[in-house]
């Protein structure tokens, strides 16, 4: 399994990017932020989410969704959105997947989402509700996409702080 690449597409809840950032570096998958940014990197929200991790955080900027994609040629991009035609588990993720989040007040814009049917995913959940927290959303999606490579790269096993494994 290859490199994971979480996107966030203008993001505006700092403590969700933050905790975002702590999954990824958790489990070696990148951060890409497209602005404009709801928050400064900066923020005191943001860094409190995920500042013992922020270290071993792989992140990249860009200007703008065209830049993204610019940037990113030869990539799998896959949409999650409540409005996808199918669930996120019927999907095998090759290498090089972007796992790609809209804003939490909108999500991605709708026609974005149109063009590129044939990828747009959804996490299931009850009707009449609009959505899940966007940080809960990308930790069910990154770990889809880990599940699917059997976990490599990633410790299986739990010590007690006696360094007994079990």
């Amino acid at each position: 399994m290859g490199k994971i690449n979480i996107v966030l597409h203008e993001p505006e809840i700092p403590q969700n990017t933050g905790n975002i950032s702590r999954t990824c570096a958790a489990t070696g998958a990148s951060l890409h932020l497209i602005e404009p940014l709801g928050f400064t990197i900066t923020d005191a929200k943001l860094k409190r989410a995920g500042l013992d991790y922020w270290q071993y955080l792989d992140i990249h900027y860009y200007k703008d969704i065209d830049d993204f994609f610019e940037k990113n040629k030869g990539g799998h991009f896959y949409y999650f959105s409540t409005k996808a035609p199918r669930a996120y588990t019927e999907v095998e993720y090759p290498e090089n997947s972007f796992l790609i989040f809209g804003k939490e007040t909108k999500g991605l814009p709708e026609d974005l989402i149109e063009k590129n049917l044939d990828h747009a995913v959804r996490i299931p959940m009850l009707e009449n509700l609009r959505s899940l927290n966007l940080s809960n959303a990308a930790a069910i999606a990154v770990y889809e996409v880990l599940r699917q490579g059997n976990f490599e790269g990633l410790v299986d096993y739990g010590k007690f702080k006696t360094g007994e494994m079990i």
